[in-house]
Formats: C-alpha cells, structure tokens, sequence
C-alpha cells in the first residue's frame, strides 16, 4: 500500500496523531475512494500494517525517517514487515533468489503455507500471494507484470538507518545489526551498509564507532527518553 500511505502522509502534517489520520482518510477521502466501507477498510489496512500513530516507536520513526530520506518504498517495507507476519514469511524465498531469477509464485504459497498452517483456505491463499508479490514489486525487489524477476535495489542511508534502528528495538547490537532480516532486505553486504551507516551518522540518524574489531551503534539522538526504557527494559 505504498502509493496509499505516501499520499496520506503527504496530505496530513508531520504532528498528526491517529484521529487526524482517521479523518483524513475517512471523512475528507483525500485518497479519492468511491465508497465509505473502501476508506473504512483501507484505514484499517494502513494501520495494521503502519500503526499511524506516533505513540507507536515504528510509526514515529517511519515518520521521521520519510521526511529526511528519499527511499519511501524501502522505508515501507521495512515497517510493513516488522508488523506483518505474512509478508515476513516471503521474505526468505526472495532473498535466496538470484538477480535477474524469475520467481516461482508455488514458493511463496509453500513460504506463507508453512507460516499459517492450514488456516487459511485456497482463495484467501491466493490473495495473499498476490498481495506480498506487490508488495516485493512495490518495494524494488521484483520487476514486471506477469512474470516478476528480481532485482537489487539500492538502499539509502534513511532506510539503512531505520533497518538498524528496527534490529536495534528487537535486541540485536554492534554487528549483528546489519545481519538482521530488516538489514538484509536492503540488498547489501555488511560493508557496503556500513558506509551508508556513516552517510547516515552524518545525517543525524545514529552513531556509529568502530575500533579494535569492535563497532557500537546507538541511536540516542532520534529515540525519545520512554522509547529507551521500553528498549532496556526500564519502568
């Protein structure tokens, strides 16, 4: 739903808190949808996926990150699979696939088939399939219509940041930050990612410092005081 939330977050202001999102979408329709019950589930959608609420550490963050930083799709995806389950389930078909490999849609089923077991029937099934193929498409992983091959995408130092910043929240530290799933999805050796880590330093998104084979990263300059409790386990 990347061309949904893009025009959303374009239409509200960066404060927004979830109410002003609901309206937005719901009642002035400002991404143009024909009926109530199409806006109803589409703000139900973009908040499953997003959260749309800056309480939320990965909504204020994906917020802040999109202001700053030109890799929307990637910033995207990044959150979307933090909080879909399903669509974390492909992400290891599309990773194991070569450039230019055109993909096998009977492994996505088999990936997403694994994760529900079997509760999901055939249709929805399927929809579900299409939908993380577009997902992947949407994000650059993909190219094409019928047939969808893959490609590299080229990862920004934004995306970088919110990737470390996501492993960072789940527990991981130095560097293992950059061999975590959200790491991955960017397409790019640990070295690589290290360099758009230090185009993010400069940025103001993190910190980072390397030295005697050690590397520490801290991202104390865009979590808030409570979001670091949460993180460290604090009351």
């Amino acid at each position: 739903m990347l061309d949904e939330l893009s025009r959303l977050l374009h239409v509200c202001p960066k404060n927004s808190g979830r109410p002003e999102y609901a309206r937005a979408l719901v009642e002035e329709n400002c991404l143009g949808k024909h009926t109530l019950s199409t806006r109803r589930l589409t703000l139900q959608r973009l908040t499953e996926l997003y959260a749309l609420n800056p309480a939320v550490p990965l909504f204020r963050l994906l917020r802040m990150f999109w202001g700053m930083d030109k890799g929307h799709a990637q910033l995207a995806l990044l959150a979307a699979i933090a909080r879909d389950p399903l669509l974390r389930a492909t992400a290891p078909v599309i990773l194991s696939m070569s450039e230019g490999e055109e993909i096998a849609r009977q492994r996505l089923t088999d990936a997403i088939r694994q994760a529900v077991d079997d509760r999901l029937n055939e249709a929805t099934l399927d929809k579900v399939v299409r939908n993380t193929a577009s997902s992947w498409t949407q994000s650059g992983h993909l190219a094409g219509r019928g047939r969808k091959k893959r490609k590299k995408i080229e990862p920004t130092p934004g995306a970088v940041a919110s990737a470390l910043v996501l492993g960072y929240m789940l527990g991981a530290r130095g560097r293992v930050l950059f061999d975590t799933l959200f790491s991955r999805v960017l397409d790019r050796d640990v070295d690589e990612l290290t360099g758009l880590a230090m185009d993010a330093r400069r940025l103001g998104l993190l910190d980072i410092k390397t030295g005697g084979g050690l590397m520490v990263v801290s991202f104390d300059g865009i979590l808030t005081e409570q979001e670091k409790k949460l993180i460290y386990g604090q009351n």
